[in-house]
C-alpha cells in the first residue's frame, strides 16, 4: 500500500468515525450510569470537552492505518534471528556479524541446564553439543545459575562460528571455530571502569536510616559496620548527631554498575566520644589487606565482640540467676543473645572445634579452642553448619551453626560462654589485643598512604569530583566484589 492509499483510507475512516461518535457513542455515554459518583462527574466533564472525540477518533484512525500495513513475508528469513528476554542486555559480540549470519541470544532460567536453555532458544542440537563439549573443563556446569547469558553466531549454513557464555560480570568465556573445524574455548579478559566515590551523612534515628538516603546498597553499609565491629556496637551505641563517611570503589561494565570494590577509608564521628577511622592497607609482608586505625593498629581484634551481632542481650553474665525452667538460683557465666531461629552464628576467633553434639541441658553445642588458654562455648543451636566436625579448623567470623532453642531453653537464643585458663569470663567485658600492629618502615609506609587517602577524601567532598580509572580483570586475577 502506497502513502496516498493510506492517506485516503485515513480520511475515509475519520469521516465514518465522526458520524458514529455523533449519532451512537456520545448519546450512549451521556445517558450511561456509573456506580461511583466521583467517576460519573469526572467522565461527564470529559465527555463534554472537545478532547474526548479527538482522542477516540485519533486512536481509531491509527489502528486502521496499522491494520492496513502490509505484513512481513513469513518466508523471508531475517539475518538477525534474535531471541532474548525483554529488558536484558545480552553479551555483546566482539565484532558486527557478517551479512547472512544468524545470532541467537538467551539466558538460563531457574532449573535450566545449558542444553535445555539452548533447546528453548531454538539452538540446533548439534550446535549446542559443540558448545558444551568445548566449554567442558573450563566451565563447571554444576554451578550454572539463572540469568547466565549466552550469544551464539551461526554462519549462513547454520554452523557454529562462535559462542560467548557469561556467568556473572567477571566470568566471560568464548568458543571460537578454527579454520580446520575444531573449536577453542577460553576465558576472556574483562575491561571495567572503576569509580572512586565518597558518601557521608548524619545519624538521626539509626545508621541504616542515615545511610539509605545515599541510594547505595545495604551490603556496603554492612561492610562499613563490620570494619568497626571490635570498637562499637551499631545496634546499641549509635546516637543522634553521629556522622559517618566512607571512600569506596564502584565498578561498571559497559556503563552498567556491576559491583562494589574495596572500602578505602571509613570514618565514624561519635557525638560524645573520640572519632573512629579505618584505612585499608596491605602490608608488604601480607597476602591480603585489612583496616588499620590512625596509629597503625589493626581494627580487627583477636576476638569479635559478639558471634551474633544483630542479637538482643536477653540475659547477662552473673553468678546468681534464677533459672527460668529449673526455678532455682545458680551461676550464669554466659551471655544469652536472643535472635530468631536459624540466625547464623559466627566463630568469635580462629580456632579448632573440640566438641560438637548434644550436651544435656545445653542442647546442641559447639566448643572451640582458640589457644593461649581461650575457649568459647555456643549452646542451644538449632543445627550445625554442614560439614563441620570435631577437629575442624575455623576462621574468625566463619559460620559455625544457627540459633535455636534445644535443651533447657524457653526460646530461641545463643548461650555464649568464654573460658580463659579454665575459668569463665564475661566476653563483653574483655579487652582484646589488635590482630596486628604496624611498626618501623611498615608504619611509615602506612602513614604515607594514609595522607594520600585523606587528601583524596577531601577532594571527593565535592559531589562533582569522581576519580575514574580503567582496569582489566584477567583470568588470573583474584578479584571479587563485596
Amino acid at each position: 500500500m502506497t502513502g496516498n492509499d493510506l492517506l485516503r483510507n485515513a480520511r475515509a475512516t475519520w469521516s465514518k468515525l465522526k458520524a458514529f461518535y455523533a449519532t451512537r457513542l456520545h448519546p450512549f455515554l451521556k445517558t450511561a450510569r456509573f456506580s461511583c459518583s466521583c467517576c460519573r462527574k469526572t467522565l461527564k466533564f470529559f465527555l463534554n470537552t472537545p478532547h474526548f472525540p479527538t482522542v477516540v477518533i485519533a486512536v481509531s484512525v491509527m489502528a486502521t492505518v496499522f491494520a492496513n500495513v502490509t505484513p512481513p513475508d513469513p518466508n523471508r528469513t531475517s539475518p538477525w534471528a534474535t531471541i532474548w528476554q525483554p529488558g536484558d542486555a545480552a553479551p555483546a559480540a566482539s565484532n558486527p556479524p557478517p551479512a547472512g549470519t544468524r545470532e541467537i541470544i538467551g539466558f538460563l532460567q531457574p532449573g535450566d541446564s545449558l542444553s535445555t536453555s539452548f533447546k528453548r532458544c531454538q539452538v540446533p542440537e548439534s550446535v549446542g553439543q559443540q558448545v558444551i563439549r568445548a566449554l567442558r573443563g573450563i566451565v563447571d556446569f554444576r554451578e550454572l545459575r539463572p540469568r547466565d547469558r549466552f550469544a551464539l553466531r551461526l554462519d549462513p549454513q547454520g554452523e557454529l562460528q562462535e559462542c560467548t557464555y557469561e556467568s556473572g560480570p567477571l566470568n566471560v568465556h568464548k568458543v571460537t571455530r578454527h579454520d580446520d573445524g575444531t573449536f577453542y574455548a577460553e576465558r576472556l579478559n574483562v575491561p571495567l571502569e572503576r569509580r572512586t566515590v565518597k558518601v557521608s551523612g548524619a545519624v538521626n534515628e539509626s545508621l541504616y536510616d542515615a545511610f539509605i538516603s545515599s541510594r547505595e546498597e545495604p551490603r556496603l553499609l554492612y561492610t562499613f559496620a563490620d570494619i568497626f565491629a571490635s570498637r562499637i556496637d551499631f545496634n546499641t551505641e549509635v546516637q543522634t548527631g553521629d556522622r559517618f563517611s566512607m571512600v569506596f570503589e564502584k565498578y561498571y561494565k559497559g556503563g552498567e554498575f556491576v559491583g562494589y570494590g574495596k572500602i578505602l577509608m571509613a570514618e565514624y564521628d561519635r557525638k560524645d566520644e573520640a572519632p573512629l577511622a579505618g584505612f585499608y592497607y596491605t602490608p608488604t609482608t601480607g597476602e591480603s589487606g585489612s583496616f588499620f586505625d590512625r596509629n597503625g593498629e589493626e581494627l580487627g581484634t583477636s576476638f569479635i565482640r559478639s558471634p551474633v551481632p544483630m542479637a538482643r542481650v536477653s540475659s547477662g553474665f552473673t553468678m546468681r540467676r534464677l533459672h527460668p525452667i529449673l526455678r532455682f538460683t545458680r551461676p550464669h557465666p554466659a551471655v544469652d543473645l536472643a535472635a530468631p531461629t536459624g540466625t547464623p552464628i559466627m566463630a568469635a576467633a580462629d580456632g579448632k572445634v573440640t566438641s560438637l553434639g548434644w550436651n544435656g541441658g545445653y542442647g546442641k553445642q559447639i566448643v572451640i579452642d582458640h589457644g593461649n588458654g581461650y575457649r568459647t562455648h555456643y549452646s542451644h543451636l538449632s543445627k550445625f553448619r554442614s560439614g563441620l566436625t570435631e577437629g575442624s579448623r575455623v576462621r574468625q567470623k566463619e559460620i559455625i551453626g544457627y540459633v535455636g532453642s534445644t535443651g533447657l531453653s524457653t526460646g530461641p537464643h545463643l548461650d555464649y560462654r568464654m573460658e580463659y585458663n579454665r575459668s569463665f569470663v564475661n566476653p563483653f567485658a574483655m579487652e582484646f589485643r589488635p590482630r596486628s600492629v604496624l611498626r618501623g618502615q611498615e608504619l611509615a609506609r602506612f602513614r604515607q598512604e594514609q595522607e594520600v587517602m585523606a587528601r583524596l577524601s577531601g577532594a571527593l567532598d565535592d559531589p562533582k569530583v569522581v576519580m575514574v580509572n580503567s582496569v582489566t580483570v584477567t583470568p588470573e586475577s583474584k578479584f571479587t566484589f563485596l
